[in-house]
């Protein structure tokens, strides 16, 4: 069985990462992938990514790097994302992995006009993408976990806007039957959202918002979790319940 990689393209920040983990722990356990299933391939330390063939798919991770330094290693994961889409491969990129399929297809990312989102957000489907096969496990809309400065300002043409944010036009985009990409973070729970709002709160009085409301708004996002969950049981990734 070919295995499914998460191409780690950052790493959570060290007080985080030592009380809750990391970010290939936190995408194996919301995906329910068995952990002889995964291949983690660290491209931001200069590890190669496989041929596309030789993989059932890949989640493509977050990262405290910004798409718009077009770094080496960031701009040869960009062309790997170019050959896995003529392959065919499913694919699912979270926040920096999301902005990075968005390049690498043709799209344009910069910084988020209005400064950072981050917090619990609440999340709208576009209309009539109720039906899309990602999307048919939300009723209406959800909320989910953000935390980033950059967005995808301009998707790639041809992509479909599944879902928005108020600040946010763009947090969900399909790119064809196997691939799409999420601004959000369904991988984080809340006490990983948490303890980013603790890390940010400097920053966050600085550019004039209230870290106390954003902390104390910061709740569970199941429906946020749950799309990463059925995205895997779409492409196969995890045994059938």
């Amino acid at each position: 069985m070919k295995p499914v990689l998460i191409v780690r393209t950052g790493r959570a920040p060290d007080a985080i990462r030592a009380r809750h983990g990391d970010f290939p722990h936190w995408f194996r356990l919301v995906a329910g992938l068995r952990r002889e299933r995964v291949q983690l391939v660290d491209v931001a330390a200069g590890e190669a990514l496989p041929p596309a063939q030789a993989v059932a798919g890949a989640i493509i991770t977050g990262s405290a790097a910004m798409v718009t330094e077009r770094l080496p290693w960031s701009e040869r994961s960009a062309g790997w994302i170019r050959d896995a889409m003529d392959a065919g491969l499913p694919l699912f990129g979270v926040c920096y992995g999301h902005q990075l399929m968005a390049h690498a297809l043709g799209g344009r990312v910069d910084y988020l006009p209005g400064g950072r989102e981050i917090g619990t957000q609440p999340i709208e489907l576009s209309a009539g993408q109720e039906s899309d096969p990602l999307t048919r496990v939300v009723r209406d809309g959800f909320r989910a976990h953000t935390t980033h400065e950059q967005s995808v300002l301009e998707p790639p043409a041809g992509a479909t806007i599944l879902a928005r944010s108020a600040r946010d036009p763009h947090q969900l985009l399909r790119y064809g039957p196997n691939a799409v990409s999420v601004q959000f973070h369904p991988e984080f729970n809340a006490e990983v959202m948490r303890a980013y709002i603790r890390r940010k709160r400097a920053d966050l009085r600085r550019e004039g918002a209230d870290p106390e409301r954003i902390f104390n708004a910061v709740g569970a996002t199941p429906v946020a979790r749950r799309l990463l969950r059925q995205f895997a049981r779409l492409h196969a990734w995890t045994e059938p319940v």
